[in-house]
């Protein structure tokens, strides 16, 4: 009987209609995530970058974006590295070759960029840690390294050439990955590729974990980088640790009540480590929801592009329930991060740290809904509404109007004001919505705008004193 041969996967594919990845997410998972790479031709089709060069560049000199600007001097093999923020006038005077500019979480400061992230859905959503992107002039490269967790590589424009070294996955022979020591950027002191591909706009390179890859600009280009959380295991045991020791009983201690007369008093015996064992078992967390909600706390805080501060005067919840009840919205904050779990109760709800106890279907909900609307806010339950509540006080949900539009974007130099990137209009309504409490007024609502100084509705009146006189309130 003949030998069974074994198929080895492909490691570049043509994407189809229907098929981002070139076959269905279940077969990616099982044969390529975190096993071996693959580059997807046309992952993307007909891509156009939401983000131009002159917005990275925007980006990059406001205070708290996290910017790298790294430059390679071809003659030396020299590479240096500066971080932001930078200064406007520097990018006009840089050369046209052989340097990068990279800024990290730029996902926290575009819509467009964020919206991206939905197209990797077949992932869990807590595992994406942020989009970064870089733009390189020609010959632009960071340097041959390894990254530790998994990345998808878009090309978004212009060409950028992929070496890899996907000697592991094809050959079983793991690669040299020690760094060179006359550098401050971790590169690799060997690197052979056994892949060397040109990429195009919506062309997408998948990477897991610890393979060898070197991108160079083949003209200006903008590559955007899908990086997953992967927290060392000492980040986790730290973490972890600190919370073992925070709800500890002080009463839980070494014992030894069945000692026995040592053959050397100054002998650690294996009886003895045997006592510590059991010491620490004492302490840890056998609970399941005690566990999931120290892991909960902790994925939604790690790697935090920035704290989310809240408002000096949060706003009552009638005055919430009230706007959202003319159309306005609640957007959640771009740095805030989600994620539900399920718990022997019900579910628990996570944000940037905080934990709430909430039935599934709430949790599940607001996991899911970055724009909280008034429909969606009624299908919460009164403990799902308490959550949302303290979510706005603490700033992780503002209001806004959904069908604010910006009429000054006629210019490219507008689509940044004053750095940021331009998104719907947010606003805190404390002082700018009058709730009104006499039941015998009934009211109509024509109009809601949003202005620099607070909300202006428009209503009709109609009671027995008084006409409509069309007044804002």
């Amino acid at each position: 009987m003949a030998a069974r041969t074994t198929k080895t996967p492909v490691i570049e594919i043509q994407a189809r209609p229907g098929l981002p990845l070139g076959m269905p997410a279940a077969v990616f998972l099982r044969d390529y995530w975190q096993k071996r790479p693959l580059l997807i031709r046309g992952a993307f089709p007909d891509f156009e970058t939401p983000v131009q060069p002159e917005d990275l560049a925007g980006l990059a000199c406001e205070e708290t974006a996290l910017s790298r600007l790294i430059t390679h001097d071809r003659a030396t093999d020299g590479w240096s590295v500066r971080t932001g923020p930078f200064q406007e006038d520097e990018f006009p005077g840089m050369p046209d070759h052989d340097w990068t500019l990279l800024v990290q979480d730029v996902d926290k400061w575009d819509a467009d960029v964020r919206a991206l992230v939905n197209h990797f859905n077949f992932l869990p959503r807590w595992r994406m840690d942020d989009v970064m992107i870089s733009f390189a002039a020609t010959g632009g490269s960071v340097g041959a390294h390894v990254d530790q967790y998994d990345v998808f590589l878009l090309q978004a424009y212009g060409h950028r050439r992929w070496q890899i070294d996907a000697s592991e996955s094809t050959k079983g022979k793991r690669p040299p990955l020690d760094f060179r020591d006359d550098v401050e950027l971790k590169l690799l002191r060997r690197f052979k590729p056994t892949h060397d591909w040109v990429l195009e706009p919506g062309d997408m390179l998948y990477l897991p974990p610890n393979v060898p890859h070197n991108g160079v600009a083949e003209d200006p280009c903008l590559t955007f980088s899908f990086g997953m959380r992967a927290p060392a295991s000492a980040e986790l045991i730290s973490d972890y640790l600190d919370t073992l020791i925070e709800g500890a009983d002080e009463s839980i201690r070494y014992q030894d009540p069945d000692l026995k007369l040592p053959e050397d008093p100054n002998e650690i015996d294996v009886l003895a480590m045997n006592r510590v064992v059991e010491a620490l078992n004492a302490i840890r967390m056998n609970d399941p929801d005690k566990l999931g909600d120290w892991f909960g706390r902790f994925i939604t805080t790690y790697r935090a592009a920035g704290d989310v501060v809240a408002g000096a005067d949060p706003l009552p919840r009638e005055e919430i329930e009230a706007a959202l009840a003319t159309g306005l919205d609640l957007q959640r904050h771009p740095w805030a991060r989600m994620a539900w779990r399920r718990a022997k109760r019900g579910a628990s709800l996570y944000c940037s740290g905080l934990e709430f106890a909430l039935p599934v279907k709430d949790a599940q909900l607001l996991a899911a809904t970055e724009q909280l609307g008034g429909p969606l806010y009624l299908k919460l339950s009164a403990k799902g509404r308490d959550a949302v509540q303290a979510l706005v006080a603490g700033g992780y949900y503002q209001l806004f109007d959904p069908n604010a539009i910006d009429e000054d974007f006629d210019d490219e130099e507008d689509d940044v004001e004053d750095g940021h990137f331009a998104e719907d209009a947010v606003v805190d309504g404390t002082d700018s919505i009058e709730v009104m409490h006499d039941a015998t007024v009934e009211a109509d609502v024509h109009e809601v705008t949003i202005h620099e100084d607070g909300i202006e509705v428009i209503v009709d009146f109609d009671d027995s004193d008084e006409q409509d006189d069309g007044k804002p309130v």
